[in-house]
């Protein structure tokens, strides 16, 4: 098993190189037909990675097994584990709607030019990788000696999304970091004036002493929102995939599409209102299951079924209403 866990890092490190060495070695500003592209091709990538989990777990290579609803262990289930790993790449993909929209307000909030857009999001995306995949594992450890802790989360994952089915206040439209917490920021960090130009770098040279630019400020921010985003994410993830290498291929090969989306959606991300009702949706669908784990059992095709119809729903609710505004002007 480990060569598969070294094997997928490995793939992970050669997709970043070719992103950033490759692709976009020179700073520019990232077009719509550019990122759709991306978008496009990593989604591709990541839903295809599924065959490989199906004959992985089906020929227990590395000795790949799939966790029953008892903790019992199930050889040979390819057929699980690749439904297990496309909802759990779904339900991420899905939840990180919401990291885009604050990621947006971050970048409004530092002015950062669309040239250097890119390089925050591929920094952050790897500060990301290597967070996500520590909360992951441990996680799933933890769920595994504790048992109460699917008490914990699906309870937690109930409130979130139950909350998201409240109307929000107009000061919460724009909620980003607080200049207070920016301001905290500053002064626990050696940052840079301002009016320094930092050329895209996220240190920079001031009379001679290294300084965090403010670009490399807005990288701090930006790891710190996923973090408090990963609080819900992670839970959720952990209730439809909790083997660890399911969890963390699909967790991981989200977040590496999450930088070409991002510019898709930015500027569309309002147009797509009722995503938030089906996040609430998910997440509380999601929460049930993990409190009555012990009582009922819900297939992991129901689980992808409520994910795909509900955001199906959803988007196709935003564009009918879209279409309409645009006809009514």
């Amino acid at each position: 098993m480990t060569l598969f866990w070294v094997g997928f890092l490995v793939l992970v490190a050669i997709l970043l190189a070719l992103d950033l060495g490759v692709f976009h070695r020179n700073p520019h500003e990232v077009t719509l037909k550019e990122a759709s592209g991306w978008t496009v091709a990593w989604i591709t990538l990541g839903l295809s990675f599924s065959g490989f989990v199906y004959l992985m777990f089906e020929n227990g290579w590395g000795g790949a097994v799939v966790h029953g609803e008892n903790g019992e262990l199930i050889p040979n289930a390819g057929g699980e584990a690749a439904a297990k790993y496309v909802t759990a790449y779904l339900l991420e993909k899905s939840l990180s709607v919401d990291n885009i929209f604050v990621i947006a307000l971050v970048f409004k909030q530092f002015k950062v030019a669309p040239m250097h857009r890119h390089r925050v999001l591929f920094w952050g995306v790897l500060g990301a990788i290597i967070m996500r995949g520590i909360m992951l594992i441990g996680g799933v450890m933890l769920l595994r000696k504790f048992d109460w802790l699917f008490y914990v989360f699906g309870a937690y994952l109930i409130y979130t999304g139950l909350k998201l089915f409240l109307p929000e206040k107009e000061d919460d439209e724009e909620e980003g970091p607080s200049d207070g917490f920016i301001g905290k920021l500053r002064k626990i960090l050696n940052v840079a004036p301002d009016s320094v130009d930092h050329q895209g770098k996220l240190l920079v040279k001031v009379d001679g002493k290294t300084m965090i630019s403010v670009l490399g400020l807005c990288l701090v921010v930006v790891e710190w929102m996923d973090i408090v985003f990963a609080m819900d994410s992670i839970p959720a993830v952990l209730a439809v995939a909790p083997e660890p290498f399911l969890v963390f291929t699909s967790n991981i090969f989200a977040i590496l599409g999450l930088r070409s989306l991002f510019f898709v959606l930015e500027k569309a991300i309002h147009q797509f209102a009722e995503l938030k009702y089906a996040l609430a949706i998910i997440l509380t669908f999601i929460g049930v299951k993990l409190v009555g784990h012990h009582y009922f059992h819900i297939a992991n095709w129901i689980s992808l079924t409520v994910i795909v119809v509900c955001l199906g729903v959803a988007i196709g609710i935003s564009l009918a209403r879209q279409k309409a505004r645009a006809s009514e002007a």
